[in-house]
């Protein structure tokens, strides 16, 4: 079987744009975001959105299983306060979730979390016990930062963060690291502010003790890693020079990656630098580069073919493509 790790519903029917419109519309007035009604949204429109994108996708490059979340460009936790976070991740978490009861055999749910900037995350713990416990998602998308590039609230090994840390490890799920929007000039979203999250992320992890507090505690990074696999060296050195443990034994039970990297030489290096039992199978799609790479003929984000091509074994790849996704995210029955 070959699970996609990462997935958005990046194609959801317009009604759910317009919602979104209506709550940024209300903040930017001195309003609250948080009373319109749902967005009413039929089941044929669903698959409408889903049946020549997502599910098209899967069936040509051959891949089975997608844990679908939220368009992570569109959690926006910068826009409005807790409410209106609050109001807008239910709307988009139940509208996963009927996604994930049409297509059981092609989605599960990983959830949004209802994140505000200055706000505990503790506040996140009732959505994410409700889309766990009620919904059957088996993990969610946690952002570093959402202020949108500002970076204000603590780091992620501050004890702010420890509550939601707990409930994580209570109900066995793993968070994967996606910040949202930029509302910071300097960094372009998804060419330079997701890759700063990642790498960020990644950081804060080496030069923390989180994973001494948390010892079964799980995080996917991203598209690639961001900078982490590129710049091993450099961490591994640091690493030792802090009089830390080696990195394996720092962070590789704990931290995982992705292969949202959108070209063979990327991918190699990622396959050659982190273990295999570290790599989780994952395309994005339909995400951030949807064009399709002149230099090969194909579509950049077709990443299964970058692992097919790579000089992994086949127990490496069956690893990446299915066994790793089962062992990270253990609620997944399928």
């Amino acid at each position: 079987m070959i699970i996609d790790c990462h997935g958005h519903y990046t194609t959801a029917p317009e009604e759910l744009n317009a919602y979104r419109r209506l709550q940024v519309s209300a903040c930017e007035c001195g309003g609250s975001g948080c009373l319109f009604p749902a967005p009413v949204i039929s089941d044929d429109q669903i698959r409408e959105s889903v049946e020549g994108k997502q599910l098209r996708i899967q069936r040509e490059r051959g891949t089975d299983l997608t844990l679908f979340s939220p368009r992570a460009i569109g959690m926006g936790h910068h826009v409005g306060d807790a409410k209106t976070s609050e109001a807008w991740s239910t709307v988009c978490n139940d509208l996963i979730h009927r996604v994930c009861q049409l297509y059981p055999e092609n989605f599960a749910g990983v959830c949004q979390l209802p994140q505000s900037p200055g706000v505990a995350p503790a506040n996140c713990i009732p959505e994410l016990e409700r889309c766990v416990n009620e919904l059957g998602f088996v993990g969610c998308n946690l952002n570093p930062d959402p202020t949108g590039g500002m970076w204000t609230d603590p780091p992620l090994f501050d004890r702010w963060w420890y509550p939601l840390f707990e409930k994580m490890v209570e109900l066995d799920v793993p968070a994967m690291i996606h910040v949202s929007g930029s509302c910071n000039p300097h960094f372009h979203a998804t060419g330079a502010h997701y890759i700063n999250g990642d790498t960020t992320a990644f950081m804060q992890f080496l030069t923390s003790g989180l994973f001494k507090d948390f010892p079964t505690l799980k995080f996917i990074i991203p598209h690639g890693g961001g900078a982490a696999p590129y710049h091993w060296g450099r961490y591994r050195g640091l690493a030792l020079d802090m009089g830390l443990p080696p990195l394996k034994e720092l962070l590789l039970n704990n931290v995982y990656f992705d292969t949202c990297v959108y070209h063979q030489p990327g991918i190699d290096l990622l396959l050659d630098v982190i273990p295999p039992e570290n790599i989780l199978f994952a395309s994005e799609t339909v995400g951030a580069v949807r064009s399709i790479d002149p230099e090969t003929g194909f579509f950049f984000d077709d990443t299964r073919r970058y692992i097919d091509a790579s000089r992994v074994d086949e127990e490496a790849k069956a690893k990446i493509f299915e066994g790793n996704a089962r062992k990270v995210y253990s609620r997944l029955k399928v």
